[in-house]
C-alpha cells in the first residue's frame, strides 16, 4: 500500500522473536518458555480499553484543518498526481475518523486502511503512474498509537493484525521491500509511544491509588487515636460519677462538667477529621499537635496520674516525627487506662538524642500476659515504621506494661 507515491512508507507491524526466544528448561522436563508466552499472550488480549477517552478535544480540530489545507494544496500543486478529484474525496473523507479514534480505535484503523488499500490497489491496475493517494492522508501514522493507547488487548491485536495483512498483500507480495522494513520501522514507533504513555498514565494513576490508600489508612489512625483517646476518658468519668451519685453529688456533677468537655473535643476532632474527607471546602483542621503538647495529656485522665517529663534536645524536629511521638504517647497512656488494673501511675519520658528521639510510657498496673487487643498496637507499629522507627511493647521488669518507641530526628 503506497501513501502519495510508489515508495511511501508503509505500515507493519510484526514483533520478532526468533533467535532472541530461548524457552528455559523446566527441572522435571519440559519448558518454561511456552507457557510463560501463552501467559503473556492471554495477558495482552485480556487488557480492556484505557478508561475515560477524550471524545473531542481542540487540538482534533486543529489537525483537521490542517490536513484540509494540506491536501488542497497538494491537489493542486502535485504534479505526479492521478485521479486528482478521487485522491482529495478520499483524504478529505477519511479525516474525520480520526475524531473516533480514541473512542473506536479499532474501526477508524479497518476504515482508513481498508478505504487506502482499495483506491491504492484500483491505482495499481489502472493507472499507469500508481499515484492516487495524496501525501497529507499519511495522518494514518497515528492510528497505531491510537490503538495501543486507547484500545483494548483484543483490539490492538486484530488493528496490528490488519495492518500487517495489508502490508504484506501490498508491499511484500510486489516485492517492495524496502517500503516493508521503514513501515515496520515507522509504524513500531507509533505503536510503542502509544504502548508507553498508555503505561505511564496508568502507573500514575496506580501511585494517586497508593496515595489515597494511604491518606485513608492515617486518617483512620487519627480518629483511633484521638476520639478513642478522649472517649475512654468520658467512659471513666461516666463511671465515677455513676458511683458517687448517690453520696457525693457534687463530685457527680464535676463528672458531667468533664464528660461534656471531653465530648465538645472529640466532636470538634471528629468534624476536622471527617471534614477532610469531604469533596469541596477544605477543613478548618486545627494545628497538628506535637512533642509539646504531650505535657497536656496529664490532666486528660481521671484515673492513674500521667507524669510528663521532657529532656534533652527536642527543638527542630520534623513536624511528622512530632505529631508520631504525640500520638503513640496519646495511645500508650488510652491503652494503660483502659488495661492497667489497679495502676497509679503512668510514666511518660520523651528524650531528644543526637539521631534520634526516645519515648517511654510505663505503668505501674498489674502485669498483663499479652498486649491489650485492637487496633492502637498496629497503629502505633505503622507510625514507627513508616518514618524508619521502632517499636517494642511488653510487660515491664516489675509491674504494668512498658511501650517504647525509637523515631529519628528527621523521618524516613
Amino acid at each position: 500500500m503506497n501513501i502519495g507515491r510508489p515508495d511511501t512508507l508503509a505500515p507493519a507491524f510484526r514483533p520478532s522473536l526468533g533467535s532472541h526466544f530461548r524457552p528455559m528448561a523446566r527441572p522435571g522436563g519440559g519448558v518454561y518458555g511456552g507457557s510463560v508466552l501463552s501467559s503473556a499472550v492471554r495477558s495482552f488480549l485480556a487488557e480492556p480499553p484505557a478508561p475515560d477517552p477524550p471524545a473531542r478535544v481542540w487540538r482534533d480540530w486543529v489537525l483537521l484543518s490542517a490536513i484540509t489545507i494540506s491536501a488542497v494544496l497538494e491537489t493542486i500543486f502535485r504534479e505526479d498526481l492521478v485521479w486528482r478529484p478521487t485522491g482529495l474525496v478520499v483524504c478529505l473523507g477519511l479525516a474525520p475518523t480520526l475524531l473516533w479514534r480514541r473512542t473506536h480505535p479499532l474501526l477508524v484503523t479497518a476504515i482508513a486502511f481498508g478505504v487506502i488499500t482499495l483506491v491504492d490497489t484500483a491505482a495499481r491496475l489502472f493507472a499507469d503512474e500508481p499515484t492516487a493517494i495524496l501525501l497529507s492522508t499519511a495522518f494514518v501514522l497515528m492510528l497505531p498509537y491510537s490503538l495501543l493507547r486507547w484500545g483494548s488487548g483484543r483490539e490492538a491485536a486484530i488493528g496490528m493484525g490488519l495492518i500487517l495483512g495489508i502490508q504484506v498483500v501490498t508491499e511484500a507480495a510486489a516485492g517492495n521491500f524496502g517500503d516493508l522494513i521503514l513501515g515496520v520501522a515507522l509504524f513500531s514507533l507509533s505503536a510503542a509511544l502509544g504502548a508507553s504513555i498508555r503505561y505511564r498514565t496508568g502507573a500514575r494513576l496506580r501511585e494517586r491509588e497508593q496515595i489515597t490508600l494511604r491518606e485513608r489508612e492515617q486518617l483512620a489512625r487519627e480518629l483511633h487515636d484521638a476520639v478513642a483517646h478522649h472517649v475512654s476518658a468520658i467512659a471513666i468519668r461516666a463511671q465515677a460519677g455513676r458511683a458517687l451519685a448517690a453520696t457525693r453529688p457534687a463530685a457527680a456533677v464535676e463528672a458531667l462538667e468533664v464528660i461534656e468537655d471531653a465530648a465538645s473535643r472529640t466532636l470538634t476532632e471528629l468534624r476536622a477529621i471527617v471534614g477532610a474527607l469531604r469533596d469541596g471546602d477544605e477543613a478548618d483542621l486545627e494545628p497538628q499537635r506535637g512533642v509539646a503538647d504531650i505535657a497536656r495529656l496529664a490532666g486528660t485522665t481521671d484515673g492513674p496520674r500521667v507524669d510528663v517529663e521532657l529532656s534533652g534536645d527536642l527543638d527542630g524536629l520534623r513536624p511528622m516525627v512530632g505529631a508520631a511521638i504525640y500520638r503513640i504517647a496519646q495511645e500508650s497512656i488510652t491503652n494503660a487506662v483502659r488495661h492497667a488494673r489497679h495502676a497509679t501511675l503512668i510514666a511518660v519520658r520523651v528524650s531528644g538524642e543526637d539521631d534520634c528521639v526516645r519515648l517511654v510510657v510505663r505503668d505501674d498496673g498489674e502485669a498483663t500476659a499479652v498486649a491489650p487487643a485492637g487496633y492502637g498496637l498496629a497503629g502505633m507499629n505503622e507510625r514507627a515504621a513508616l518514618l524508619g522507627g521502632t517499636l517494642e511493647a511488653g510487660r515491664s521488669s516489675g509491674r504494668g506494661w512498658t511501650v517504647t518507641a525509637v523515631l529519628p530526628r528527621n523521618g524516613a
